[in-house]
């Protein structure tokens, strides 16, 4: 096909929040970036509401939204179950599962079934569904794999120690079978990161060859210095309040207890824990909530000037495919502590210091260094602003986003 010739491209995203989560991002700043090159672009979704420019058309497909936080695991009207895959996503919710992905498939599927031949590529956006097997027939069809959903199960199993916890684990995780299946029939997946790819290979059974890596870009019109604001001393932020073991929150305040013994700090998280949830017992049980502030949700602007007061940004998590909070810490020029989990030593490079991951006292370590070096801070915060203005747009991200689909859209006229 003419290699400049604008495509027709449907992005699907089965769960998209635009305030949190790296799938919602995505979405969003890749349908930007795609739709500046040129291209025509279509988004599909699931709640909640992407938030996507007035420029790009959005169909939300309406479904039961279980996992509302504003009427969570509501309990469907009688008239909701007649659709069968409302019914389908009842039974699967009610038994410990999160069917979310599948039927999520299922009525894009339904939505999209006499619309298909409008589009040169289908783009999924991680559902991995039976529906994107069913699409992938009619249509040339990519997927992004942000990374494997095993490494979730893994260590949310490690971190329960009941066995009736476990269970309920490996029950809410069962999508992930179904999601191998669907990644193998794919003729290309589209990656963040070699870290992701390589797990993606050993845990999903697919040949390297299979894969693209495209690194997330950093909307660096949200993210940026502010050079005006002056700099706390003593100012820890973190920009992820998620209470699952992944995150590594749990270590992460556990090194602020530690520091807290011997160094005056104040720690910023963004957003909210969950109520009585293992974070807030263990910062009760630590005795630091006077270090804490949680800032709950905020809007865009304040979450920079957030950035711009702190003097060490921290990512604890035990593992990411790729690690947009680090990214855009360093498009904001603050230095980082980041653990070595996953893609993050990619994204990070030589513009931050790193640590094992699950180590609370490396952590401890490396904050006292930032803490009291300002000097080498100073360095490293200019060291991560010059690393993502260089290596991490999005405008690059869709550059290599399209290259990948005219090699399926080539290879699926060729079969």
């Amino acid at each position: 096909m003419n290699p400049q010739a604008p495509l027709n491209i449907c992005l699907l995203s089965y769960r998209s929040n635009p305030h949190c989560g790296g799938q919602g991002v995505y979405l969003k700043n890749l349908s930007r970036a795609l739709k500046d090159l040129g291209h025509n672009v279509e988004v599909i979704s699931g709640p909640p509401d992407p938030q996507l420019d007035d420029d790009i058309p959005l169909y939300q497909l309406p479904g039961l939204d279980l996992y509302n936080p504003a009427d969570p695991f509501r309990v469907p009207k009688l008239n909701e179950l007649v659709d069968p895959v409302n019914l389908i996503e009842w039974i699967g919710v009610s038994t410990m599962g999160f069917p979310e992905p599948f039927t999520f498939g299922l009525r894009a599927y339904r939505f999209l079934r006499s619309r298909l031949p409008a589009f040169d590529i289908v783009h999924d956006n991680q559902s991995l569904s039976y529906g994107l097997w069913a699409i992938n027939k009619k249509v040339p069809t990519i997927a992004t794999i942000h990374h494997p959903i095993t490494i979730d199960r893994k260590i949310a199993i490690q971190a329960e120690s009941a066995p009736l916890k476990k269970m309920k684990q490996w029950r809410w995780h069962s999508f992930i079978g179904m999601q191998k299946r669907v990644s193998r029939s794919l003729a290309r997946i589209i990656t963040v990161s070699r870290s992701a790819r390589d797990d993606i290979c050993r845990d999903f059974n697919i040949r390297p060859g299979h894969f693209r890596i495209v690194p997330n870009g950093i909307n660096t019109d949200l993210f940026y210095p502010i050079p005006e604001i002056e700099r706390k001393n003593n100012r820890i932020i973190v920009t992820n309040s998620a209470d699952t073991p992944l995150k590594g929150l749990f270590f992460l305040f556990q090194a602020v207890a530690e520091l807290a013994k011997t160094r005056k700090i104040e720690v910023t998280v963004i957003g909210a824990p969950k109520k009585n949830g293992s974070i807030v017992n263990l910062i009760r049980k630590l005795d630091i909530g006077h270090l804490i502030n949680f800032t709950g949700r905020i809007d865009n602007g304040e979450f920079v000037r957030q950035y711009a007061r702190a003097t060490v940004a921290v990512v604890p998590s035990v593992y990411e495919g790729f690690g947009l909070p680090v990214g855009e810490a360093m498009a904001c020029a603050v230095p980082v502590v980041s653990t070595t989990g996953g893609a993050l030593p990619e994204v990070v490079g030589d513009a931050g210091i790193l640590v094992p991951p699950a180590d609370h006292r490396a952590l401890a370590r490396a904050m006292r260094e930032i803490l009291g070096n300002p000097e080498r801070a100073g360095d490293l915060g200019l060291a991560g602003y010059q690393r993502v203005q260089k290596h991490f747009t999005w405008f690059r991200a869709a550059e290599k986003s399209v290259a990948a689909y005219r090699e399926v859209i080539d290879d699926y006229r060729r079969f």
